[in-house]
């Protein structure tokens, strides 16, 4: 709904698929919305796991980037999430033992244990200031503190191992 007196925007999506009828035409439509996750994706690779930075010889390379890729799956997904559903239980993302260290590294542990509060918390590991709650959680620091998320459970499996 436009407001009174503007014009209306068109907009027109160009594509090599044919068109037959408006069910193809809503189809491409939806493939058309999946271009921004990927382009969040491609994000998160290349700022928050900063793939370019790496110069090693082609296995090592492909080795790195598949390690690479599923972080920025993992994460991608925790921030899709955190952006569409923030009041999820953060168990429905993560598993008992990193809800269990979150719990343990935070000043302040609400009684329900939600995505918006594990992704904070996840980001005060990387970093992020609590001081700043008006600033958005870069990826860059979401990715630090998912990586010392994992060294702490990581560290908590190797200490409780008999």
């Amino acid at each position: 709904m436009e407001p009174r007196g503007e014009t209306p925007l068109e907009w027109m999506l160009l594509t090599t698929e044919i068109v037959a009828d408006e069910q193809m035409a809503a189809t491409i439509l939806r493939w058309y919305s999946y271009r921004w996750r990927v382009e969040e994706y491609h994000k998160i690779f290349k700022s928050g796991c900063q793939v370019e930075r790496y110069r090693l010889a082609a296995d090592g390379m492909k080795t790195l980037i598949g390690f690479l890729s599923v972080i920025a799956v993992e994460l991608l997904q925790l921030t899709y999430l955190h952006r569409t559903q923030p009041n999820a239980d953060a168990i429905e993302i993560l598993n008992p033992l990193q809800v269990r260290i979150l719990k343990a590294k935070s000043p302040k542990v609400p009684k329900i244990l939600t995505l918006s509060w594990a992704v904070e918390a996840i980001a005060r590991l990387g970093g992020y200031l609590e001081h700043r709650h008006k600033t958005p959680i870069g990826i860059q620091v979401l990715w630090r503190g998912w990586l010392k998320l994992h060294d702490l459970c990581e560290g908590w499996q190797l200490a409780t191992e008999t």
